[in-house]
């Protein structure tokens, strides 16, 4: 039976737990036992969950630890913003051309020490990424995705070859992902890098969440986020799997994050249009 995605989060909207002391920050790592994370938490009081973004190729936590438009917007959803740390600038899930961590046992970790220190347990982390970040999240989404609440993706999905429904070890939660049609560094068809390794394609990529999560395909309902007509798939045991394709290239903007948290059940206290490009 699929349970209104407002339930599913309300947890999300309780007050959280107090940061720990020895907590890291944006400028101190918080570490595990395979690498590290960066967290940024709202000044006058504990968040009610976390953000949990996926930094692109070629960047790292500390870079989006200035993504002050980012954090604008987690924090008027009630989230503090957090970054893990990919090796060597990029992510070895396991049809990446890396292959430096085993990044399921890291992404455990950090969702162990989030809940260790902060008590953001599973129905108060929302996890995103953009680009290869955002493959990332649907590698959390398919294979943890017993341990978060739901996902804001931008521009990036899984790599072939696709994981099959089966594949994925828990109902994925309910998602919100913006691609854009003229995108050409991650294609909405995908594309080849080399010779061995092949971006995937959203459509597909899309089905194999929805197919696990018993949506009823074909029965997609048409609805708009951030200004932006979404297709939202309809059945999913734990809420709406929605693709949002607008008609701009490789990008991500934070009113399309405020869109999609909002779309996760997460109203936001107001937000300068500063941050909201």
């Amino acid at each position: 039976m699929m349970r209104p995605v407002l339930i599913t989060l309300a947890a999300l909207l309780l007050p959280g737990a107090g940061a720990a002391t020895d907590a890291g920050g944006n400028d101190m790592p918080c570490r595990v036992a395979n690498g590290e994370y960066r967290i940024v938490l709202p000044p006058d009081g504990a968040p009610a969950g976390v953000y949990l973004f996926f930094h692109g190729y070629e960047s790292s936590a500390a870079e989006q630890m200035r993504a002050a438009d980012l954090i604008a917007v987690a924090r008027a959803h009630g989230l503090a913003f957090a970054a893990p740390d990919g090796i060597n600038r990029t992510w070895s899930f396991d049809t990446s051309p890396s292959h430096d961590r085993d990044e399921t046992r890291f992404v455990g970790e950090v969702l162990d020490d989030l809940q260790r220190r902060f008590g953001f347990g599973p129905d108060r982390v929302v996890v995103g990424g953009f680009s290869q970040g955002a493959s990332m999240a649907w590698t959390v989404a398919c294979h943890l995705g017993s341990r978060v609440a739901g996902a804001v993706t931008f521009s990036g999905v899984f790599w072939q070859p696709l994981p099959q429904p089966p594949d994925c070890q828990a109902v994925p939660p309910p998602l919100v992902h913006f691609h854009g049609r003229a995108d050409r560094t991650f294609p909405l068809a995908g594309r080849a890098i080399g010779d061995r390794w092949h971006q995937g394609d959203t459509v597909r990529s899309l089905e194999v969440l929805e197919t696990r999560a018993g949506c009823r395909l074909g029965t997609d309902r048409p609805v708009t986020i951030a200004g932006i007509a979404c297709a939202q798939a309809q059945g999913c045991e734990r809420g709406p799997i929605t693709l949002c394709l607008h008609d701009g290239g490789h990008e991500m903007r934070a009113g399309w994050l405020d869109g999609g948290l909002a779309a996760l059940g997460l109203p936001a206290t107001p937000i300068t249009s500063e941050v909201l490009p």
